[in-house]
């Protein structure tokens, strides 16, 4: 397994532990990982602090040339504000554990000009599809339905 995806995994899989939803991510440059976090929003009672938010908020103030240098991974693909996110700071290539569960706007997103490399991760789909089925209405609020 991809040592980076392991690692957003091994988010997702701490933020299920501190009750909130089960997404992770990792943010890499130069093959090493500068940022890490999960979705947060339960644990903090933020409206905002989804795992690649969170991931990016750990990783503290880059230059920009940082940015287009990175790969974000996320163990589920970003939503519309994460993938903005990644659009204003020109992160050239996300990698997604997996969009069974959830798919956020990767065509808009790939449009845009950033690399998107689906795995479809067997770990990543069973821990959301668990989660989903257990908190029905913890996912919905975290998705904004």
């Amino acid at each position: 397994m991809d040592p980076f995806l392991k690692a957003a995994i091994e988010e997702a899989e701490l933020g299920l532990k501190e009750g909130g939803i089960p997404i992770g991510s990792v943010l890499v440059i130069g093959n090493k990982i500068v940022g890490r976090g999960h979705n947060r929003r339960v644990q903090k009672g933020s409206a905002i602090l989804h795992a690649e938010m969170d991931c990016l908020e750990n990783a503290g103030r880059l230059k920009a040339k940082d940015y287009q240098k990175a790969i974000l991974y996320s163990t589920l693909s970003p939503c519309d504000m994460c993938s903005g996110t990644a659009l204003l700071y020109k992160i050239p290539r996300i990698v997604i554990g997996e969009n069974k569960t959830f798919q956020g706007p990767e065509s808009y997103t790939r449009s845009r000009g950033i690399q998107l490399e689906i795995l479809q991760d067997k770990r990543c789909i069973e821990i959301m599809e668990k989660f989903i089925k257990e908190r029905p209405e913890l996912w919905n609020e975290d998705i904004g339905v």
